[in-house]
Parts: C-alpha cells; structure tokens; sequence
C-alpha cells in the first residue's frame, strides 16, 4: 500500500488489503479518481450525500459562514447558524400528543450522538433518584463504533470481537415483527424495567447489521411496550434520517421516540455534524437548582458553526427540491431492476426501502466482489452477506440503471464462479 505509508484506513487489514483508489474530485453522483477514471457513487459515501457531491448551495453556504466564523466554542458562547438549525429541526420531526422533541445536543458524529443518547437516558433516571442503567437493543442492530454504541450494538455482527470484554452488557431482543417476538419484548420489560434505562432501535431498517427492513407497526409495538413499562425509548435515525427510507424521518408519528440520533446526511454529507434530540419532558428532568443534574458532556467542536450552515444549506435543499419523489423513483426503479437477482443461486433474498435496495447472499461473500464494481464503473462497497445501494437521491435514472446493471451482473458471476466455502465477515 505504497500510496499510504503514513494512513491507518477504517475497517482495513492493512498488511494485506489492496491500495485503495486516490480521489481527486467529486461532483453530483461520480467520484473522480487520480487516474482519470470516474466512478458512479451507489452508496453516498456511507449514506451521507444525498444531494451529490459539491452541491453549489451548501458549498456557497459553508463558503460564506467562513468569511465569517468559522468556529467557536459552543459553551457559555452561542451562534445564530446553530440556533436556526435546532429550531428548523424541532419544527420537522415527527410529534404526537404526548411528545415533542425540541431539544437539540450537537456533537460531531452519529456514535456520539448514540454515546450521547445512552448518557441523557441514564442521568435522566439517576435525575430522578432511580439506578436504571441498561438498555435494550435489537438483533441485527448497529449503532456504531464507540465503547457504549458497540455495547448496544448486537455481539454477532463480529466487528467488534476484540473488545468484548469492554462491552457492558445489554439485554438483545428479536425485533417485534410478530406476535411472538411482541410477547418476548413485553415480557423482558415487565421482568427488568426498573433497572432498563431504553430501549433503542434503528427505524424501518436496521444498516450496517445488514440492511434488513421492518415496517412501521414494528415500531408502533415497541413503543407501546416503552410506554406499558415505562421505559424510554431511542431512535437511532444516523442512517435512516432525511429521506433515506421514503420519509423524511423513519420514525412514524404514531411512534414518536423519547430520544432521536440523526447525523450522516444531516449537512448533505459536507461536514461532520451530529445531533441528539430530546422532549422537553426527558430535558425537564436535567433543570433543577443542582449543578450535578446538568448534562455533562461536550464535543469540542459540537455546533461547528460551517457544519450547522451545511446543514441549514441541506435543509433548505429539502423544503425546495423534489427530494422524497426523487427517493420513490429510485425506489421504483430499484425493485425492477434488482428483481431479476432473485432466481439467482445463493441469492436468499432481494428487498427495497425508499434509497435502499439490497441483494442478500446466502453467505459473505463481499469482499472479494468489491473489485469487480471498481471494473464496472461504480463504487459499490458490499459487505458481510449482503451487496447494496444506496445512491444519492439526485442520481438520474440512466446512471442508477448502470448500478443496478452492475450489481446484477457481479451477482451472477458470483452465482456460477462461487464455491461452497464462505468468505470472511467484512465489514461495512
């Protein structure tokens, strides 16, 4: 790996994976490549740019806050961009009757925004005089890489065997998609809800722990079983916030969450930003007269003030341009294209969420599939069992068609060339 000799990259064996491919540009879906090259974009660079590459209002936004402040420390200090950006965010997520979340803690990235999740669940009982300190999570969840995500982050994923006995244990739980697994979860909280701070969940489609899809009356249990044993719940909305899966925001309004995660696509994949946001009832229970019952914790560059005008700049982009029909003509063209990959052998299963359209192996086989994209003309970075897009939601249908091609064909190579003997878990 000549071309790195000083960069330890994510998610890499470094002493034997190849050299990774040097970016020189990227505008709208393609990535252009030091070689002159370019590549269509199928996963928005893990699922964070949705409005394409070097878009010109969020670039012309962020070259404008520049001139102005490029950043300044979010304690005891506040600035006009991240002001507008929390109440343009509590005026669009979902609310009910009982909840409204307006509430708004920065950080810098979505495992922050879960650590942050997980800490206000906690102290919002110890607040309250009541140790309930564990949480429940899902099976096939991923919720990211830090030491309390990856705790809530189901053990079989095996991307984070090295450090199991770092994990605090959680309690893991099938998600509720029928009656038997309901009763499952309502029983695990009658039996242990007053030592259960939250439950925490991704809404309608669980990513990196394999891109695999619920529906809404999924979410509408388990918030029913939250409120029957008085537990809180989380929504981890990192992947699946601003229109990824149909909505702009996965959680229905029917199972408005106690605390919501967003990040990734939150500045339109410009800059790092994250956000954790509360009810006003979760964010009463931190004011008092006691110094001890305020949250402490505070990224060093939460509410970055060029983060917070991508953000508002993507936001605006999302009240003007046609984002969520662009979405269900992805979405659209995504079942009718991918289907074909369903008679494949090894092919288990071919399923389509808004931007999401997956094609699961009957064993893991990505890693050694993701040259043959490279070759095709696109970036597509399969991973563990499962070959997936998620463009951006500009993509014109022409360029999706030469994703879509792309996956069918490198599946069924796969599918003739393929032995019996599984391939190493990879990861996403």
């Amino acid at each position: 790996m000549t071309c790195i000799d000083s960069l330890w990259l994510p998610y890499t064996q470094m002493a034997s994976a190849p050299a990774p491919l040097p970016v020189v540009g990227a505008e709208g879906v393609r990535i252009e490549l030091a070689d002159g090259r370019t590549l269509i974009d199928g996963i928005s660079s893990w699922w964070t740019m949705c409005h394409g590459y070097n878009h010109p209002h969020i670039r012309a936004a962020v070259a404008a806050q520049l001139e102005t402040l490029p950043h300044v420390m979010f304690a005891g200090l506040v600035h006009e961009p991240a002001q507008r950006l929390a109440t343009r965010l509590a005026a669009l997520l979902p609310a009910d009757g009982k909840r409204k979340l307006g509430r708004v803690f920065f950080s810098e990235s979505g495992s922050v925004a879960v650590e942050v999740a997980l800490k206000i669940a906690i102290q919002y009982w110890r607040n309250q005089g009541k140790d309930r300190h564990r949480f429940v999570a899902f099976k096939d969840g991923y919720h990211g890489d830090t030491l309390g995500a990856l705790s809530v982050t189901d053990p079989g994923c095996g991307f984070h065997d090295a450090f199991a006995a770092y994990r605090v244990p959680q309690l893991f739980a099938d998600l509720p998609r029928a009656a038997a697994p309901r009763a499952a979860l309502d029983a695990l909280l009658a039996r242990q809800a007053g030592e259960i701070a939250a439950v925490i969940v991704e809404p309608r489609v669980q990513g990196a722990g394999g891109m695999r899809c619920h529906d809404a009356a999924t979410l509408r249990a388990i918030r029913a079983a939250c409120d029957a044993h008085g537990v809180l719940l989380i929504a981890d909305e990192i992947m699946t916030g601003f229109g990824r899966t149909g909505t702009l925001f996965a959680s229905p309004p029917d199972a408005v969450p106690d605390i919501l995660c967003l990040s990734k696509a939150l500045t339109g994949g410009t800059l790092p930003l994250a956000a954790t946001i509360a009810t006003s009832e979760v964010f009463a229970a931190f004011c008092s007269a006691r110094t001890e019952d305020a949250l402490m914790h505070g990224p060093t560059f939460m509410a970055n003030p060029l983060a917070c005008a991508a953000a508002n700049a993507s936001l605006d982009l999302f009240e003007t341009a046609p984002r969520l029909q662009q979405v269900a003509a992805i979405e659209s063209q995504m079942r009718r294209e991918l289907e074909p990959c369903r008679t494949l052998p090894g092919v288990v299963d071919v399923r389509v969420m808004g931007a999401i359209g997956v094609v699961q192996l009957d064993r893991a086989a990505a890693a050694a599939l993701r040259p043959a994209f490279a070759a095709r003309g696109v970036w597509v970075r399969p991973f563990g069992d499962i070959v997936y897009l998620a463009p951006p939601f500009v993509i014109e249908p022409a360029d999706l068609a030469t994703l879509t091609t792309a996956v069918c064909e490198v599946v069924a190579d796969w599918s003739r060339t393929s032995g019996t003997a599984p391939c190493p878990i990879s990861t996403p």
